[in-house]
């Protein structure tokens, strides 16, 4: 997939700019009968932005959201709105591919997820909305590859963790001009703290998100933030949770304090979160939430050159162990029964030259006890040995197995090898845990070698492990995978300064990672 040079970019920006104001031009997507019948809505409807998502080799999602009043639970009125949408070959729209209208109903806050089908493969595309007399901004997206597809690259942006109270999303601006065929969020895309002062920003509301409208208006927040609004504009999203979508470190039905949380409340507050998620999120209607369960995890093809395994490591797993007997009974799970069949069968019957699976949290073992001994952090794969142990044993018999992970607010790229307790145990994989966007804010460099440095020792599959904030970004070709670290040197102001920290590759046949 080949993006735009950085010249059509700006030109696009600039084209998107001047759409918001042409009207006029929008009516002319409808029959004259339905421009009459439009009711007219607020100037500022679109507030929310607009999106896409998932791609595939003949379609896309189309995302927005009608919120006149994002803040303040939307500010729609509680009626089904018709939201026409377009999508082009050329950033002009002379070229349309196709046309249609969604509708945006108040029970789902809304939102338009339209599943555009039709498309040609290995595409840009662009796209609007229109509802209301108002036209959206005007966003770009791409299709996958054909998939029968073998040549060609695909660059991917690895995203996670963007704490509004610890800092401006400024990695989003580095990331928009690399101009990344698809980004990857693997989860903590809002955190469900209460608002504080301490930070340069500060979470709207009064406490944590419980009910529907709260965490509306939290999601709707985070959309506020300008960088984060203009790469979801620029390319299609691939998207899952984590924990503090919904509550820090919940496992199943099972809250963070079961004691001041009893399971009738907790599992209200599952099934708001995961509406909230759906409204908000480019994803198609296999993801429309069941009460307290959503459909997340799924598998998207880009040719023969990569498949993509979206993992659920949240809904299915049994509750963290408290120590180290627990974290090693073969009885724990991470992805539960059907979740590990599906991951498995995808796996060993890809026809992908890189296998990538997208776990939340990450898979290689960070021993925390320098010395004799272990010392693990339970919430992660390590918190469940026996699975994580038979993935990585099957992992031999996988081609180009590479994890991507995120909650670890920490770049941690490693070595994933057959068995961490036998230094001499064969790698089977790599895995890139990416840095947060802005959880944890700029973090003092000189403490986090102080205590991370004496753990290199007792962790040697580690290759590279850093504080700072930013992204991942993969140029993937049929021989190598070619990474980066991208960080800013900072995030408590809007503007920062991006640079790359580290290149590594992952070389096709030859397990592991190493520095270029």
């Amino acid at each position: 997939m080949t993006g735009t040079s950085s010249p059509d970019r700006r030109r696009f920006l600039t084209a998107g700019a001047a759409v918001l104001g042409a009207t006029a031009a929008a009516q002319l997507w409808l029959p004259a009968a339905a421009r009459a019948a439009d009711t007219p809505l607020p100037e500022n409807v679109f507030a929310l932005g607009i999106a896409s998502g998932d791609p595939l080799p003949d379609g896309i999602v189309l995302w927005t959201r009608l919120a006149p009043d994002p803040l303040n639970g939307g500010g729609m009125p509680d009626a089904t709105v018709p939201v026409a949408w377009e999508i082009a070959e050329d950033e002009h729209f002379r070229r349309v591919a196709r046309r249609g209208v969604a509708q945006a109903r108040p029970e789902y806050g809304h939102s338009v997820h339209a599943d555009v089908r039709g498309l040609r493969p290995g595409r840009v595309y662009w796209y609007r909305f229109r509802a209301g007399g108002r036209i959206s901004p005007v966003g770009r997206t791409r299709t996958a590859p054909h998939r029968h597809a073998t040549g060609g690259s695909l660059r991917v942006a690895l995203a996670s963790c963007q704490n509004w109270q610890h800092g401006y999303f400024t990695p989003y601006a580095d990331m928009l001009a690399q101009d990344p065929d698809v980004v990857l969020f693997v989860g903590d895309y809002i955190y469900e703290s209460t608002p504080s002062s301490a930070g340069p920003r500060r979470h709207e509301g009064t406490g944590e998100p419980v009910t529907l409208e709260q965490y509306r208006n939290r999601y709707a927040q985070y959309r506020a933030d300008p960088d984060l609004a203009a790469m979801h504009a620029n390319a299609p999203w691939v998207v899952t949770f984590d924990d503090h979508e919904v509550d820090n470190d919940w496992a199943g039905e099972v809250p963070q304090d079961p004691g001041k949380q009893p399971h009738d409340a907790f599992v209200a507050r599952l099934t708001a979160a995961f509406q909230a998620y759906y409204e908000h999120m480019p994803v198609r209607a296999t993801a429309v939430p069941d009460g307290p369960h959503i459909q997340m995890y799924r598998r998207l093809e880009f040719g023969r050159l990569a498949r993509l395994n979206v993992l659920d490591t949240r809904q299915f797993r049994t509750d963290q162990a408290t120590g180290q007997d627990g974290a090693q009974d073969p009885a724990m799970t991470m992805l539960g029964a059907r979740q590990k069949r599906w991951l498995l069968d995808g796996l060993h019957h890809s026809p992908a030259r890189w296998n990538l699976v997208a776990s939340q949290i990450m898979m290689a073992e960070t021993d925390l006890l320098p010395g004799e001994g272990k010392l693990w952090y339970y919430d992660a794969w390590d918190g469940y040995q026996a699975e994580r142990n038979a993935l990585l044993r099957e992992f031999r018999e996988i081609r180009n197995p590479v994890v991507l992970s995120g909650d670890r607010h920490l770049t941690m790229i490693s070595d994933l090898k057959e068995d961490f307790a036998d230094p001499d145990s064969d790698v089977v994989g790599a895995e890139f845990v990416g840095t947060s966007v802005s959880s944890s804010g700029d973090q003092d460099q000189a403490a986090f070698h102080a205590q991370w440095d004496p753990l290199k020792a007792d962790n040697p599959h580690w290759k590279v492990i850093d504080a700072h904030r930013g992204y991942h970004l993969f140029d993937i070709r049929r021989d190598a995978v070619d990474a980066q670290v991208r960080v800013v040197d900072t995030v408590v102001r809007p503007q920062a300064t991006a640079s790359t920290l580290s290149r590594l590759r992952v070389e096709n046949g030859r397990p592991g990672v190493h520095e270029v």
